[in-house]
C-alpha cells in the first residue's frame, strides 16, 4: 500500500551498494496509531507535515503504507559484542526506507526500527515496545538540543499488537533519521569474509557520502580512516562533558558518520563516578562511562584492520599507517576534551597559562566532584553562579561545605588572568563568563527517575503527557525556569544505586 506522504528519495546506498543488503519490508500492523511526530524535524526534511499527521501518518510511520519512492532494505554488518566477534548480525529489525536530501543538502538516511523480522533477525521477534522507542525520541532529542552529533526520531507509531519481553508490552516502530547507516561493523562484515573489493566499494561509497574532499586525497583511505577518527574523539570528548553513558559499544554501533546511534540501556550520570555502569547486560563495566574513550580507540582499531588491504600492497606498511591513527586517537580525544572542559570552567583555551595547567584544573575540579559525591551536571551548572558572584547554590551541593576552597581558589586565580586586574572590570568579566557558562552547561538532562515516569505513562497507561512535558524540558537544556526545576533535580540516591537500564530487545 502506498503512502500520501511524500519523500523525495534518492536511495544511494540500493543503487549503489548491492550486495550489501537483503530487500526486504515491513511487517503490516493491525491498529497503528501515531504517538509521536517531529515537526521541526521534518520541516528540516521538507516533508509535509499535515500529510504526516493522523492516520496517513500512522499508516506511514508504522509501515503498513510505504512512501511513494522507497525501496526498503536490511543492512548487512558484523560487529564485536563486548569483545566477542559477531560475523552476522544485520539489520534484524530494522529497515533502511531510504535517503532524502534535506533543506540544507544533506543526505539522510529515513530507516524503521522494530518493523519486523528480517534474514538477520538471529531467532529476535523484530519488534520494539512503547517504551524503548519513546526513550529513543527523548535521549535523542535531548543530545540534539546539546548540540552533539547524534540520530533523530522522526516518528514513533503504536502498532496495536503486543510485544513479549519479561512482560507483554504494546509495540511500536520508531522512524530514524541519520547521516548514513554505516558502522564499523559493516567494514568487519566484508573484511571477516575476506571481500576486499566490497570493503573497497564501501570505502569509496562513504568517502563520496561523508567526506568528498577525501576523494582526491593521495591515500583517501587513509584519509577516510583519520576523518573517523576525528569525528569520533570529538563525539567521545561531547559525551564525557555531558555525563552520557552509552552502554552498549559494540562495533555494531558505531557509526563512522560521528553521530550518536542505537539508543538501546544509555543513561545520564547523576553522582560523578567514572566507573558508574548503568546496563543490565554490562556485568563487567566494559562500557562504564569513564571507560568509553578507551572503547572508541579500540573501536577505531577494528576498523582500521578492516581498511588494512586498502592502505596499502605491503602489510607491514598498511599495519604502520594504521597503527599511527590509532596511536593519535587519544591525543585527539584529550584536545577536544579539553576545548569543551575550558568551555564549561568559563575560560578561553589555551590563554594565559599552558594546556597542562588547564588540564590538571579540570581533572582536579572532577576529582572533587568524585570525592564528595556531587551532582555531575548541578556541579557545573552551579559553577556558573560562583562566576556571578554567588557561591551559596555550589557548596550546598557539597556534604562539607568548605571541600571546594582551595580548587576555587586556583580556579580564581585562573579567570583572573583573562580578566584584568580593575574590580570593575572583574565583576563585569564575571557575568560575562557566567553566561557563557549557561550557555555550556546544561540544567536539564534525561534525569533517570524522570525518563522512566514517562515512558511508564506512555506505556502501562497510554498517557503521553507526562512524556510530552519532558521531552519540552529536554528540548531547553540550558534554561532555568520555574516551570523546568521539577527536570533538573537529581533522584533520590536510593533510586540511583539500583537503577538498570535494558536494550528493550
Amino acid at each position: 500500500m502506498a503512502s500520501s506522504a511524500t519523500f523525495r528519495f534518492d536511495n544511494s546506498f540500493a543503487r549503489e551498494l548491492q550486495g550489501f543488503y537483503v530487500p526486504w519490508r515491513p511487517d503490516a500492523v493491525p491498529a497503528p496509531r501515531l504517538l509521536f511526530l517531529n515537526d521541526s524535524l521534518a520541516a528540516e526534511l521538507d516533508l509535509d507535515v499535515t500529510a504526516l499527521d493522523g492516520h496517513a501518518g500512522a499508516a506511514t510511520f508504522a509501515g503498513n503504507a510505504l512512501p511513494d519512492g522507497a525501496e526498503p532494505l536490511a543492512q548487512a554488518y558484523a560487529g564485536h559484542q563486548f569483545g566477542g566477534f559477531s560475523p552476522q548480525l544485520g539489520d534484524g529489525r530494522a529497515l533502511l526506507l531510504g535517503e532524502v536530501i534535506d533543506r540544507h543538502g544533506r543526505r539522510r538516511d529515513i530507516a524503521f526500527k522494530g518493523s519486523g523480522r528480517t534474514p538477520f533477525a538471529r531467532g529476535g521477534d523484530g519488534k520494539a515496545a512503547v517504551g524503548p522507542m519513546l526513550r529513543e525520541v527523548l535521549l535523542g532529542e535531548a543530545m540534539h538540543a546539546l548540540g552533539i552529533p547524534t540520530t533523530r526520531a522522526l516518528a514513533v507509531a503504536a502498532t496495536g499488537e503486543p510485544v513479549n519481553r519479561e512482560q507483554t508490552l504494546p509495540g511500536a516502530v520508531l522512524t530514524r533519521v541519520a547521516a548514513s547507516h554505516i558502522r564499523v561493523g559493516t567494514f568487519e562484515y566484508f573484511a571477516a569474509r575476506g571481500d576486499v573489493q566490497r570493503v573497497r566499494r564501501l570505502a569509496e561509497y562513504s568517502i563520496a557520502r561523508h567526506d568528498p574532499a577525501l576523494g582526491s586525497a593521495a591515500q583517501p583511505f587513509l584519509a577516510l580512516l583519520q576523518s573517523v577518527a576525528e569525528r569520533q574523539a570529538a563525539l567521545i570528548a561531547n559525551w564525557m562533558n555531558v555525563g552520557f553513558i552509552h552502554g552498549v559499544m559494540n562495533t555494531d554501533n558505531m557509526a563512522i558518520s560521528g553521530e550518536t546511534i542505537d539508543y538501546g540501556p544509555c543513561a545520564f550520570m547523576e553522582a560523578y563516578d567514572p566507573a558508574t555502569v548503568f546496563s543490565s547486560i554490562d556485568h563487567g563495566g566494559r562500557y562504564a562511562f569513564g571507560q568509553q574513550p578507551e572503547i572508541a580507540c579500540w573501536n577505531l582499531a577494528r576498523l582500521a584492520e578492516a581498511l588494512l588491504p586498502l592502505l596499502a600492497d605491503d602489510v607491514e606498511q598498511a599495519v604502520a599507517m594504521a597503527t599511527e591513527v590509532v596511536a593519535t586517537f587519544p591525543v585527539q580525544y584529550r584536545g577536544h576534551l579539553l576545548r569543551g572542559q575550558c568551555a564549561k570552567l568559563g575560560l578561553r583555551h589555551g590563554e594565559a597559562v599552558d594546556d597542562s595547567g588547564d588540564a590538571a584544573l579540570a581533572e582536579d575540579w572532577l576529582a572533587l566532584l568524585q570525592a564528595e559525591r556531587v551532582d555531575f551536571t548541578l556541579g557545573w551548572r552551579r559553577l556558573a553562579d560562583v562566576a556571578a558572584g554567588d557561591e551559596s547554590p555550589l557548596r550546598a551541593l557539597f556534604a562539607d561545605a568548605r571541600a571546594p576552597d582551595e580548587w576555587l581558589a586556583r580556579w580564581r586565580v585562573r579567570c583572573a588572568s583573562e580578566d584584568g586586574s580593575a574590580p570593575a572590570g572583574a565583576a563585569t568579566a564575571g557575568m560575562a563568563r557566567a553566561e557563557a557558562m549557561r550557555s555550556v552547561n546544561p540544567s536539564v538532562i534525561p534525569r533517570n527517575h524522570r525518563v522512566e515516569e514517562a515512558l511508564a505513562a506512555a506505556s502501562d497507561e497510554d498517557d503521553l503527557v507526562p512524556f510530552r512535558r519532558l521531552l519540552d524540558a529536554l528540548t531547553r537544556p540550558f534554561e532555568e525556569l520555574p516551570e523546568l526545576a521539577q527536570y533538573a533535580e537529581p533522584a533520590p540516591s536510593e533510586v540511583t544505586a539500583c537503577y538498570r537500564t535494558f536494550c528493550g530487545t
